[in-house]
């Protein structure tokens, strides 16, 4: 992490000197960054991270000599480092930044394929705030936080009603799949929002698929929500829960942007406290910003159980916070422990939470 009030230094890679350019103009443009050097290659940028050492590296997903996932896992392994993954809006480039997440990457900017003086001022404004909060995180701090697997004790039987939101933004990948490889192949029906674009949360529902117990898909509008089953928020569209006669469904949604994002955490949260109240169990992830915040008091305040991630396990300590300081969080917990206290919470309701608060107080 970076002494309080020094500027992030960062060092650039990318093979496209027309990028690094680009990037370095943008970075520089905030003074609380500096742009100390660029690097065309990993091995170019192996020798510059050496001389500069940098606090925080963005860098190409696809360059010659070495790719950016194998210089990634050298960085983490070697010198672990902030890295903000620099990537192109394709299904392809997608998967290679999911990949780059879970091997340690902190976040990722999305390269524009067009039209790049209009998007010039947003993808500023997204690498200076990722670069910067990129600069605040404990590298590895997710390889500790992460769900072991074990044999689960018995349980009383999930209520059949309960309805799980989950809303999580940067280092939600990891926490994400940690949180739910906890869960049952037999959840109850959960819905997810997480700070994605599209094509990537299409890839990260398969990505999820593929390892976790349970059934993982991108929402669909309209869809039946059903046990055992995942519904990831579309990249661009906001995830509502609604009722469809005696059914509850997923809404899709392309209103504009709430708390600065579509998809929108605020959005799945005050749709659950409308739709679903005390059958609703909310939890918030890690994540920059606030987003969440007033969609999980109203789910308090509706009679739902509200969790929240606590400080030392959440890769930015900044959705959770807000929400935990305006009241909306019941009680926080450590990603390891988030799992059961869902599960707990889904028995019987707030009684459940308090049985896990006192569980957690003790261990």
């Amino acid at each position: 992490m970076i002494k309080t009030g020094a500027p992030v230094r960062v060092l650039v890679v990318d093979d496209s000197a027309v990028m690094r350019q680009l990037l370095s103009t943008l970075l520089s443009a905030d003074p609380e960054i500096e742009v100390v050097g660029t690097a065309p290659d990993p091995h170019v940028a192996r020798e510059r991270i050496k001389e500069l050492n940098p606090d925080v590296i963005t860098l190409d997903v696809e360059m010659p000599r070495m790719d950016g996932l194998t210089f990634l896992r050298k960085i983490m392994t070697l010198r672990p480092t902030p890295v903000v993954m620099v990537s192109t809006l394709t299904q392809a480039g997608a998967e290679v930044t999911l990949e780059a997440l879970e091997i340690g990457a902190i976040d990722f900017v999305a390269k524009p394929t067009h039209d790049l003086a209009n998007a010039r001022d947003g993808l500023a404004i997204e690498l200076q705030t990722k670069v910067k909060a990129a600069a605040r995180t404990r590298v590895g701090l997710r390889r500790n936080a992460a769900v072991q697997s074990r044999e689960r004790p018995a349980r009383a039987r999930v209520a059949a009603d309960k309805i799980i939101m989950i809303g999580a933004s940067t280092g939600g990948v990891e926490a994400l799949k940690a949180l739910l490889m906890g869960l049952p192949a037999d959840c109850p029906p959960t819905l997810i929002t997480q700070h994605m674009p599209p094509r990537f949360t299409t890839a990260f529902a398969e990505r999820l698929n593929r390892e976790c117990p349970m059934k993982v898909s991108e929402a669909a509008h309209d869809q039946p929500i059903e046990q055992g089953h995942v519904y990831i928020a579309p990249g661009a569209h906001h995830l509502q829960l609604a009722r469809h006669g005696s059914r509850h469904v997923c809404r899709l949604s392309d209103a504009p942007p709430v708390s600065g994002h579509r998809p929108s955490v605020d959005v799945l949260f005050h749709s659950a406290a409308q739709v679903a109240g005390a059958s609703a169990v909310g939890v918030i992830l890690t994540g920059m910003g606030k987003d969440g915040a007033d969609g999980l008091l109203a789910m308090r305040n509706a009679g739902a159980v509200t969790l929240g991630q606590d400080e030392e396990s959440s890769l930015i300590y900044g959705m959770p916070r807000v929400a935990f300081e305006r009241g909306a969080v019941m009680r926080q917990y450590p990603l390891s422990h988030m799992a059961d206290a869902i599960l707990e919470a889904c028995e019987s309701g707030t009684s459940a939470a308090h049985r896990s608060n006192r569980s957690i107080d003790a261990a």
